[in-house]
């Protein structure tokens, strides 16, 4: 009536004004005849009619797999030209010195020359004294001739220099188009979360109604885009943690008040972003997971023997057992105990892996890692033994580093403690079924502490390669079984890199044996350590250091370089190697002068010392023989023998 009355009697204009919060109905008259009507006016019809989405096309699905994996194809060939260009950027710091060692005896043989300038009064004109007059010879025309040449030589290296930045410029620009492209394609297979949700609230009430129990659903950050495979396979793992939420979490309505809970249960999917993941986190506010209904049902089973102690994180890892239920009544929704490890090897499966926190009558809540995509994987390279192997970077919790009496004493307990928790240590190969192989010791050693789910791990590798960002291949039928292996990858080089995961591996029967022998006082002899003998070569020459550094690496050596005596000095003082190879003839400190000063220090006094130099005369050997060398051979050396040499000085 207030509506219909202010209609028929309307107020003025500046009473409407006092009033903003008041409903206003403004009738628009109609054109007159003489009053023009822009073109481009629409009518409300017209603007409601007008579609605002944007044109659609559908692709096969087939054909984007495609694309994705050609985009990897081409991240591969820019890899190989990445990997050249290193080594063209290597050669590049190699002409550097030569250039500048070429420059600096060049510079001594100009000042040779010009001490032996013809004096005037022997052969030269009589009509000028020397001082007035330079006179030169062949040989000092010869020494500006080869000035020119090393200028030239110069002009060519900057050239070359200024070829290599603008191809590493390219290259890296084509890297982010590349990549871009990628992530482009890869957003394509992109779906949002939110269209499978409608299923979720279903489950969640249908298995309510089922129970007799009141539960609601909350869904955040369903707009979150995540892969389409990987959304269909994590499909099934989130239905049964939410039924299990509903059958083993949530409370009946009487319950519930008796415990000053809401009558209406909670569960929540929350969803979140960070870098290459997707975070879920399932929570409700039921009573928590019962731990001693747990340990119960884990000792009937016989997982874990009745006087066994376990903490709560590995209490609640139980629950992935098969076979292992809490509920006492098998029913149709839970009670089987089958599913909840069916949900972890799916989860583990995808790459990802899931952590278990709960409270007493405070709930329980799930948090699952998962990869963005399929098609890239974030990976962690590392060698050891005789391979190279990628582990996912979502599994690396913490880089960790220990000296050589650390690490002994690691093997020997056959764990180490980080933050108050305890990580069973192995070597990679063992834990693939290398048990031959022997871990490389060195001063300071890498170990990676991996964490799924309740799971830890701690793997030595001999080195550690860095971050990488690869293309997940297939890996065929053959190796699809193996547990463990979650795929594979082409480096620039073509090596084919098998991406794996050691926390799965230490699973298998087979594994489980190396964390089983009890801690001993010494190394376990399928755990058996040595440590890479250290050897440092002194030479100013470029060619020997390489072929002689490149000889010593493939057999297992640690190689330390030094151009001259005085940098060979300057290395003793942080590391004493195993055995010295050491020239005669070299810049600022000559070997003798620099097999001396070793001789007269206390700490490096017992170095074995080879010498291996051109000059081999009977007074250059007896000199060596009153400095104390060990060895003296001349170049060019024999390999067999020079390695003979090494390993008998190292034995003694």
């Amino acid at each position: 009536n207030d509506r219909i009355d202010r209609i028929q009697n309307p107020r003025p204009a500046e009473e409407q004004a006092k009033t903003p919060n008041d409903e206003t109905l403004v009738a628009e008259a109609p054109p007159t005849p003489d009053m023009k009507v822009s073109p481009s006016a629409k009518s409300t019809e017209e603007i409601l009619d007008t579609p605002t989405q944007k044109p659609l096309l559908r692709v096969n699905a087939e054909l984007i797999d495609h694309l994705v994996n050609e985009s990897g194809e081409m991240s591969i060939a820019r890899s190989k030209v990445e990997a050249q260009l290193y080594n063209f950027k290597e050669s590049l710091q190699d002409l550097n010195e030569s250039v500048e060692r070429l420059r600096g005896q060049l510079r001594e043989v100009e000042i040779q020359a010009e001490t032996q300038m013809k004096s005037q009064t022997q052969e030269g004109d009589p009509t000028f004294d020397p001082l007035e007059f330079d006179q030169f010879t062949r040989f000092q025309e010869l020494t500006r001739l080869m000035a020119e040449s090393v200028d030239d030589v110069v002009t060519v290296q900057q050239s070359l220099q200024a070829t290599h930045s603008a191809a590493e410029e390219a290259v890296t620009q084509q890297s982010r188009m590349n990549r871009q492209l990628q992530q482009e394609l890869i957003r394509i297979r992109n779906v949002p979360f939110g269209s499978a949700t409608e299923h979720f609230y279903g489950i969640i009430r249908q298995t309510a109604n089922d129970l007799n129990k009141k539960v609601n659903l909350d869904i955040q950050g369903d707009d979150i885009e995540i892969d389409r495979s990987v959304l269909d396979r994590i499909n099934s793992p989130l239905e049964h943690l939410l039924r299990n939420a509903v059958a083993h979490g949530i409370e009946e309505p009487t319950q519930r008040l008796q415990l000053d809970k809401p009558e209406i249960g909670e569960v929540a999917i929350k969803l979140k972003q960070e870098g290459n993941e997707v975070i879920i986190t399932l929570s409700d506010d039921g009573n928590g997971l019962d731990t001693t209904r747990i340990r119960e049902e884990a000792v009937r089973l016989g997982l874990i023997q009745d006087d066994e102690t376990l903490d709560k994180d590995q209490l609640m890892a139980l629950i992935f057992s098969h076979g292992l239920s809490t509920n006492k009544e098998v029913t149709s929704i839970s009670g089987r105990g089958i599913g909840m490890d069916v949900v972890k090897n799916e989860i583990t499966a995808l790459g990802g892996r899931i952590e278990i926190q709960s409270e007493a009558n405070k709930g329980t809540t799930f948090i699952i890692y998962l990869p963005l995509t399929l098609a890239v994987a974030q990976t962690v390279m590392v060698h050891a033994g005789k391979n190279t192997y990628a582990v996912r970077a979502v599994t690396v919790e913490h880089i960790y580093e220990l000296d050589t009496d650390a690490l002994n004493t690691a093997y020997e307990n056959h764990q180490i403690t980080f933050n108050e928790k305890n990580y069973p240590l192995v070597y990679l190969p063992h834990l693939l079924g290398e048990t031959q192989q022997v871990p490389d010791i060195k001063r300071h050693n890498r170990l990676l502490l991996l964490h799924s789910g309740t799971l830890r791990l701690a793997i030595h590798v001999d080195e550690l390669l860095g971050n990488s960002e690869v293309v997940v291949k297939n890996i065929g039928p053959q190796l699809s079984q193996a547990p463990g292996v979650e795929g594979a990858a082409i480096m620039g080089d073509g090596e084919i890199i098998l991406i794996i995961n050691p926390v799965k591996l230490m699973q298998r029967e087979e594994a489980q044996e190396i964390f089983t022998t009890p801690p001993v006082s010494a190394s376990p002899p399928q755990q058996e350590v040595t440590t890479r003998p250290t050897i440092m070569v002194v030479d100013d020459s470029l060619t020997v250091r390489k072929v002689t550094s490149r000889l010593l690496e493939r057999e297992g050596c640690e190689v330390l370089i030094a151009k001259e005596g005085l940098s060979a000095i300057k290395l003793l003082q942080d590391v004493i190697p195993d055995v010295m190879l050491v020239d005669l003839e070299m810049p600022q400190m000559n070997g003798f002068e620099l097999i001396r000063n070793v001789r007269n220090n206390p700490k490096t006094a017992q170095i074995p010392i080879i010498i291996i130099s051109s000059r081999t005369a009977d007074k250059h050997r007896k000199m060596a023989d009153e400095l104390g060398v060990n060895v003296f051979l001349g170049k060019p050396y024999n390999e067999k023998d020079l390695l003979e040499h090494i390993a008998q000085l190292i034995k003694n």
